[in-house]
């Protein structure tokens, strides 16, 4: 009964799923970005320290 009166005022389910996933949708681009930025700068800040560490070595190995 409460269906009936739903799809009478013009609401529609597949209509309202419809506009959710699409909202989620666009949210998800810019949580994706972000990830994005988070594990690129956490690669950067890794490989800086390998850098640093095989300086150190070479330093030590040419003493």
């Amino acid at each position: 009964m409460n269906f009936l009166i739903i799809a009478q005022a013009g609401f529609n389910t597949g209509d309202i799923l419809f506009q959710l996933l699409a909202f989620a949708f666009l949210l998800t681009i810019p949580a994706f970005m972000v990830i994005l930025f988070f594990i690129f700068k956490r690669r950067n800040g890794r490989l800086k320290r390998v850098e640093e560490k095989l300086d150190r070595l070479l330093e030590n190995k040419g003493d």
